[in-house]
């Protein structure tokens, strides 16, 4: 599965990972492609070299989303 960060933090401060067929994908101009996956916390990794602050979509990648 593919990836995206958003380069737009969340207003508690953190860049959300998405994956490709997200409805809540940013539009390509204000995301990230991180690359291919088997898990979003994988994923998460990867954006992390991006941004400190992180974390999973709570619709696409709940098992990575913790705030």
């Amino acid at each position: 599965m593919r990836f995206y960060v958003n380069k737009y933090a969340q207003p508690t401060g953190e860049h959300e990972v998405h994956r490709s067929n997200c409805a809540w994908l940013p539009d390509a101009e204000n995301r990230i492609y991180l690359g291919d996956f088997a898990t979003s916390q994988a994923a998460v990794k990867e954006a992390r070299k991006y941004y400190s602050c992180v974390d999973g979509c709570k619709h696409c990648c709940p098992e990575s989303h913790t705030r």
